[in-house]
């Protein structure tokens, strides 16, 4: 057997799991800029920097990549959700934060709201096809559901709040602020995306809805 050279190179094992990665943040970005119908696989493994084949070897199709990635932004709100500890906290105390974490999210990630709209203009096709996005909400609704009961308990919030209704309102307060934005700022002639403006509208959306609540 010939003795292996000072020069030659070993080829590096393929990671599974960063080269997955690597598609999805590319992906994310190439679905945000384009919706799924103007986004090119090309670009989307260019920018990953791997080859096209891998695009359908990890994911099948584009639009199997775009569910994964619509999955994973869920996910991602999902999870810093579940950090905030919501049960341990007073009632009111615990949908302030809740509110504030949610306008939060959506104030660092505008990405989302693209591709929610996006999705939402196709009839949520791919959502509805998705058998990991119903199961990811059954806890938060569980946990806002153990919350308003407890502040019914301790005589802060009235009885009979739907926790889906309350959770699709806080969502919605903050959800229509940042998609509009920049219509909203033109026709009431202010910049709402500055740092004070967002502040604003960050105490008014979680004192909105606590007063809601309150008996």
């Amino acid at each position: 057997m010939p003795a292996k050279r000072s020069g030659d190179t070993v080829p590096q094992r393929r990671d599974p799991v960063a080269t997955r990665n690597k598609l999805l943040t590319a992906a994310r970005l190439e679905f945000a800029r384009h919706g799924l119908a103007g986004a090119r696989v090309d670009e989307i493994a260019e920018r990953a920097g791997v080859n096209k084949q891998l695009v359908y070897h990890y994911f099948g199709d584009k639009d199997a990549l775009y569910l994964a990635v619509l999955e994973w932004v869920y996910e991602d709100i999902r999870e810093q959700e579940r950090r905030l500890n919501l049960e341990g906290l007073p009632p009111e105390k615990a949908i302030r934060r809740l509110i504030e974490a949610s306008f939060d999210h959506l104030a660092a990630n505008p990405d989302f709201i693209v591709l929610l709209n996006d999705e939402n203009r196709g009839g949520a096709r791919h959502v509805r096809g998705s058998t990991r996005l119903e199961a990811m909400h059954s806890p938060l609704v569980k946990s806002v559901s153990h919350i308003l009961n407890e502040g019914v308990r301790a005589g802060v919030f009235r009885k009979g709040i739907d926790p889906v209704q309350l959770y699709i309102s806080i969502a919605g307060l903050s959800y229509f602020f940042f998609s509009n934005t920049p219509t909203l700022s033109a026709i009431f002639g202010k910049d709402l995306s500055s740092r004070a403006q967002r502040r604003a509208r960050r105490r008014h959306v979680a004192d909105l809805v606590l007063h809601s609540l309150r008996p």
